[in-house]
């Protein structure tokens, strides 16, 4: 289904409801990055809580603002993954580990369990995963800053 083809709107308690443009209504439908890191902003699915896809969206921009608005911030609640933009300091170069980093959600403090939790996403991309599960990204290793590279090194 094209993007320019639906509707979408929150009621009141925070349900998010598609109606295409036949007219069919969709209760409770969520969105779903195809390509969360490589391409946030393009390739989401609307799809029903039975997993059942309802729209399809090529890229954000084809949206109109409000919708766009809404869209963004439902995804914004529902996926966390924080961007690191340095790493400050690691308690041991061996793991498990702290490590102290600076992300575009603050400053915080994880524990590194172990190597292994340092995933490679296509060619400069990192996927970090502390001790609780949660998985910070770094976009681009090549671009962090030069402190941050030799820190990294050391785990790869």
């Amino acid at each position: 289904m094209a993007t320019s083809q639906f509707d979408l709107r929150r009621d009141s308690f925070g349900v998010l409801h598609l109606t295409t443009a036949d007219g069919d209504s969709h209760a409770g439908v969520a969105p779903v990055r195809a390509f969360p890191i490589e391409s946030p902003d393009a390739a989401i699915a609307m799809v029903q809580g039975d997993g059942k896809e309802v729209a399809w969206i090529d890229h954000l921009d084809d949206l109109a603002p409000a919708v766009r608005a809404l869209l963004q911030e439902e995804l914004d609640g529902r996926e966390f993954m924080p961007e690191i933009v340095r790493i400050t300091h690691v308690s041991s170069f061996a793991t498990p580990c702290t490590w102290s980093v600076a992300t575009d959600r603050g400053d915080t403090a994880f524990v590194l369990k172990d190597e292994g939790d340092i995933r490679r996403i296509g060619d400069a991309s990192l996927l970090v995963a502390d001790n609780h599960g949660i998985h910070y990204l770094i976009r681009n290793m090549f671009t962090i800053d030069k402190h941050s590279r030799k820190i990294l090194d050391r785990f790869l």
